[in-house]
C-alpha cells in the first residue's frame, strides 16, 4: 500500500482519533442541565421515537427508554464521553468501535426523518467499521502500548 506523508496504519490511527473527537464533539455540545436535571435529551428521543413509522421503534422505546429517563440520559451523555476517549486514547478501542457503531445504528433507526442526521451517523458508523476490521489499534494506542488485542 502506498500512502502518502503516513504510512496506512498511521492514517488508519488518524481515522479512529477523528472518530474520537467527533464523539467528544457530540457529548461536548450537549446541555447536560438539561439532559440530566429537565430531560430534554429523552424528552426530544420520545417525539421522535413517538411519530416513527416503524411500530418496533415507537414500542421499543415505550418499554425499554421511557420508563427510565435519568438512567438513559446518563447512559447517552456518558457512552458519548467514554466513546470519544477511547478511541482517542487507543484504549479498549475494539470495544468502542462496536459500542460506537450500535449506537450509531440505534440512532440512525431512530432518526430516520432526518437526513442530517443520517448522513453524520451513516459515516460514523461507516469509519467505525473500518477502523475495527483493519485494527486501528495498532498504532498510536494504549492497546498497543499494553500489548491488548494483538
Amino acid at each position: 500500500m502506498q500512502t502518502i506523508w503516513l504510512g496506512g496504519a498511521e492514517w488508519l490511527a488518524v481515522l479512529r482519533i477523528g472518530l474520537g473527537l467527533w464523539w467528544l464533539e457530540s457529548w461536548r455540545h450537549k446541555d447536560k442541565k438539561g439532559w440530566f436535571e429537565h430531560g430534554t435529551g429523552i424528552a426530544w428521543a420520545a417525539d421522535v421515537a413517538g411519530k416513527h413509522r416503524w411500530t418496533a421503534v415507537r414500542t421499543g422505546f415505550q418499554r425499554i427508554v421511557a420508563p427510565r429517563p435519568k438512567v438513559m440520559a446518563h447512559l447517552v451523555v456518558y457512552a458519548e464521553l467514554a466513546l470519544g476517549l477511547g478511541l482517542v486514547v487507543g484504549f479498549l478501542t475494539p470495544v468502542a468501535l462496536v459500542a460506537g457503531l450500535l449506537l450509531n445504528l440505534l440512532y440512525l433507526v431512530l432518526m430516520i426523518h432526518d437526513w442530517a442526521e443520517q448522513g453524520q451517523n451513516a459515516m460514523m458508523a461507516l469509519i467505525s467499521l473500518v477502523a475495527l476490521l483493519a485494527m486501528s489499534w495498532q498504532t498510536w494506542s494504549l492497546d498497543e502500548a499494553i500489548g491488548l488485542f494483538l
